[in-house]
């Protein structure tokens, strides 16, 4: 068997390679791999995590409970001792609880925002992020060594296992609700007395805004909050196009503005009073501007290179220091570790600030979102529209590219870099920054990237620009550069 963890995990088809038995080897290698040396001296050194203690959780896909118990059964018979979720829950609130346990690492049964037919494994280190590289090539390197020994994996009764306290039940939201409370002003929200509608796209995130906003006095409407494993035919991923129901709901009236998250909620968009989808790039810069002058905080500001200079204008005009990564959380999260980050986000809406864990939040960004409209009292539209005036304009938009055949990352990375165009849009090239794909950035700030997928024969082109005009040739030179690659 071949698997392969990205940069947030294995993912997988069900019941094509993401199989029960594959499920038991690779957690076997993951026992394995978390009770050696190896992983531990990968782990914070704030972090002295129990080196027995695992916790388990998962989402709403099609098995994704049973997939979770058997997880939970070969831990146990690993001699671990197992926190598995009663119900599914989001990944942050797993995240979170691993830290809070301090279980050495933790599982999430969920394939995030892509399509139903899949499922995956999110690896979670003692400090709440995810697994580092060298961690999972670790677990990468288990699976290939007991798949040569003809070792299977040790298995243990579920039944017996609950019996001998190795697998204990619990419920992870009541201490995740109470890690939120001191993140949130909750009394400013109390304030706004808002009308909000929730779309939890029938993930794992199902419940959480509304049930915390509880009490609040704020008048929360969920919709597709039900179990549904096949997501109602749709990716789970909060993007303008699969949020017509969002758009709908407030279209007729059931809220003021809408938030949605994505199938394990470990990402945020939202949708203002119009009907508009208010983008992560928006968000992330609305809770930036909040962050600094409504609650007077400092720290750096970290984003990947697909997220918009929006937040380069802000943190410069407030004297922050910006770095920039590639695409990943991980990279962000790699910051937030070492030193005192105020805010770090990418453009896929994973996003997350100072006081929580290393891990985009798509349930806390949400809540933020809440406090900023409440503290204001403008609306969603508003605020957006004094943000684009004050550090925009930023128009931007994606495009995936399918290539003729596949070509070398490396080596159309080497190519873009050597014939960088001289100006676009009658723009010309001020800088060329390859950290991860190519990124053209031009003389006012417009920026087209390109990224080769290394196992597709796909481009990913991510383009913003001052005006509409800027983003169309952007990325027009981008299928340009598709079309004519022999």
């Amino acid at each position: 068997m071949t698997v392969s963890f990205g940069t947030d995990g294995w993912r997988a088809v069900i019941s094509d390679t993401f199989t029960f038995h594959n499920l038991r080897l690779v957690t076997q290698a993951i026992a394995d791999a978390a009770a050696s040396d190896f992983w531990n001296n990968g782990n914070s050194l704030e972090s002295k995590p129990d080196p027995k203690k695992m916790v388990v959780g998962f989402d709403t896909r099609f098995l994704s409970d049973r997939y979770a118990k058997d997880v939970a059964r070969v831990l146990a018979a690993n001699g671990f001792t197992v926190s598995l979720t009663q119900s599914d829950a989001p990944t942050p609130a797993i995240s979170y609880t691993v830290k809070n346990l301090n279980a050495v690492a933790g599982v999430m049964i969920t394939a995030s925002h892509n399509a139903p037919r899949y499922n995956g494994v999110k690896l979670k280190s003692s400090c709440g992020n995810s697994a580092s590289p060298e961690q999972c090539r670790k677990v990468e390197v288990y699976l290939n060594d007991n798949e040569a020994q003809g070792r299977g994996p040790n298995l243990m009764d579920y039944d017996k296992a609950l019996e001998l306290g190795l697998i204990t039940r619990f419920n992870p939201i009541p201490s995740y609700y109470e890690h939120l409370r001191k993140l949130i002003d909750f009394d400013s929200i109390a304030n706004g007395k808002l009308r909000i509608v929730v779309d939890s796209m029938y993930g794992s995130g199902r419940g959480v805004i509304k049930g915390i906003l509880k009490g609040t006095g704020c008048e929360v409407h969920e919709i597709r909050g039900e179990m549904n494993p096949g997501f109602g035919g749709v990716h789970p991923e909060p993007i303008g196009r699969y949020l017509g129901t969002l758009a709908g709901a407030i279209c007729t009236g059931l809220g003021d503005f809408g938030l949605a998250t994505d199938g394990d909620a470990d990402r945020i968009g939202a949708m203002d009073e119009r009907g508009n989808f208010v983008d992560p790039h928006k968000i992330m810069a609305l809770a930036l501007k909040h962050l600094i002058e409504k609650r007077g905080m400092s720290g750096s500001v970290v984003r990947t290179i697909s997220t918009s200079m929006m937040i380069d204008r802000l943190a410069k005009k407030h004297g922050l220091t910006l770095h920039e990564t590639p695409v990943g959380f991980n990279h962000i999260a790699d910051y937030m570790m070492k030193e005192d980050v105020l805010i770090g986000g990418e453009e896929s809406g994973g996003i997350s600030f100072k006081g929580h864990i290393p891990e985009g939040d798509g349930i806390l960004m949400g809540l933020l979102l809440v406090e900023i409209v409440s503290s204001t009292g403008a609306s969603l539209h508003e605020l957006v529209k004094d943000l684009l005036d004050e550090v925009g304009p930023a128009f931007y938009e994606r495009s995936d590219l399918r290539l003729k055949h596949p070509v070398a990352k490396d080596k159309m990375v080497a190519y873009l870099e050597q014939e960088a165009p001289a100006m676009i849009g009658g723009e010309s090239l001020k800088e060329v920054v390859t950290i991860d794909g190519v990124k053209y950035i031009f003389a006012d700030e417009s920026w087209l990237l390109i990224r080769p997928s290394g196992t597709e024969p796909v481009l990913r082109v991510y383009a913003e620009g001052r005006s509409p005009e800027m983003v169309k040739a952007m990325l027009e030179y981008g299928e340009h550069i598709a079309t004519s690659i022999a």
